[in-house]
């Protein structure tokens, strides 16, 4: 760490409680994937000591910062969330194959009835008509 930037609030973090919410803003120096330094405003969770001390930072491959992974609760929880979101998704895709697929029946039905009364012919009920 090089130094303090401030504190602030997350604002963007929906995941993160009150606790998870506020990071400290450091400015800190480390070591790129690449082997070259970086220098930069960066987000931290623990609680810096002064200037020289070491802080947790999360990088990307590039050795960007990036925001810290999900903690496990936030993970189990999305990971539930995920699945009741695919097991809706499939209900629904289930119960349009079964609409679809009587919708068709009864189409069929109705057409197959029409082509019965048309063969019946417009004079069926009445009396002493017909041979």
């Amino acid at each position: 760490m090089v130094g303090p930037a401030g504190r602030e609030r997350l604002a963007g973090d929906p995941e993160g409680g009150v606790e998870r919410a506020a990071r400290t803003w450091v400015v800190a120096s480390w070591e790129a994937p690449d082997g070259g330094p970086r220098t930069g405003r960066v987000a931290t969770g623990s609680r810096p000591g002064g200037p020289g001390s070491a802080v947790r930072i999360w990088t990307d491959a590039a050795g960007h910062p990036v925001p810290p992974p999900m903690d496990g609760h936030t993970a189990r929880t999305h990971a539930v969330l995920g699945g009741i979101g695919t097991f809706l998704l499939a209900a629904a895709c289930v119960e349009a194959g079964r609409r679809l697929t009587v919708r068709r029946m009864v189409r069929r039905r109705y057409a197959r009835l029409d082509r019965e009364w048309a063969a019946a012919g417009p004079d069926w009920g009445r009396a002493g008509k017909g041979g």
